[in-house]
């Protein structure tokens, strides 16, 4: 596994973590949280007993948490450490009777509350989703183009668990024949391009990107409809002609323009040159709000 030994800080508290590539997702020392939440004087000793409790208590959280080799703060040395995912760590926290828990508490809570409520209501999964977008700095034309690519989405991965295919690694694969066929790189290769870890792809392309990934993914759902693949080879052949379609499309358009539509900006330089576009727009409006009253 290609692990990354990092520092977070959590109230100027340092949590030792581990970024694993492969999986792409974040490790903790469970120590250091309840070192953190619990303020022991000794919290090897306090995870220690609690560990032992919840695997008496049968909690599979605990069961199926990991050993990583993470620095000791103290000699600088790596031991094996007890670390959890992020759900996993959630879970912990919540058998930890500390004050400094209950925020975690309520927005597990409140994350449960939505969930529900969007069950009944998928209508309220779109409003959350633009309002979040907003906050982020989102422009509304990029908005309204990644909930339509949502949509596709939603309508693809329907049609592969209508042909037997498994969600989780089996989605991961064909999805990431898809994007290698119409980006030429892979799901992962992508993200390194555009500097991305955990973050979700289709919140870091542009406009561009998002319609050609969107070709892409129709397509694939498209074909499949028609051609009802019945094993997961033929699936895997159908993403990748699906995905062959928009590479089509990208390729037709970059010789046309004369440079490539793949770019290696994500939300945050994206969202940027939106920003600089806006300021710019409202200092030549401001300009010409001058001139004619200069006029007047």
């Amino acid at each position: 596994m290609g692990n990354k030994d990092t520092m977070q800080l959590f109230e100027n508290k340092k949590i030792r973590s581990v970024w694993d590539e492969e999986k792409e997702e974040w490790f903790f020392s469970i120590v250091d949280v309840v070192a953190v939440l619990t303020e022991s004087p000794n919290p090897n000793n306090y995870w220690k007993v609690l560990k032992s409790r919840l695997i008496k208590e049968g909690n599979q959280t605990v069961t199926n948490c990991n050993q990583l080799k993470l620095r000791s703060p103290k000699d600088g040395k790596k031991y094996k450490t007890d670390v959890a995912d992020t759900e996993q760590l959630l879970r912990i926290i919540q058998s930890i009777p500390s004050p400094k828990a209950e925020p975690f508490k309520l927005w597990l809570a409140e994350v449960g509350k939505e969930r529900i409520e969007e069950t009944i209501d998928p209508e309220l999964t779109i409003d959350r989703a633009l309002e979040t977008y907003l906050k982020k700095g989102y422009s509304r034309e990029w908005i309204n183009q990644r909930l339509q690519a949502i949509q596709v989405r939603k309508e693809l991965t329907d049609e592969w668990t209508d042909r037997g295919v498994k969600k989780g690694r089996e989605f991961a694969i064909l999805t990431d024949e898809i994007t290698r066929a119409w980006s030429g790189l892979s799901t992962r290769q992508y993200k390194d391009f555009k500097g991305l870890k955990k973050e979700n792809l289709r919140d870091n392309m542009s406009t561009t990107e998002l319609v050609l990934n969107m070709l892409a993914e129709t397509s694939t759902k498209d074909i499949s409809k028609a051609e009802k693949p019945e094993t997961f080879e033929e699936n895997v052949s159908v993403a990748k002609e699906g995905g062959g379609i928009a590479g089509i499309a990208r390729k037709a358009l970059e010789e046309r323009i004369g440079k490539s539509v793949i770019t290696s900006e994500n939300a945050v330089q994206l969202n940027a040159i939106v920003s600089d576009m806006i300021e710019s727009s409202a200092a030549v409006a401001e300009e010409r709000t001058e001139d004619e009253n200069d006029s007047d």
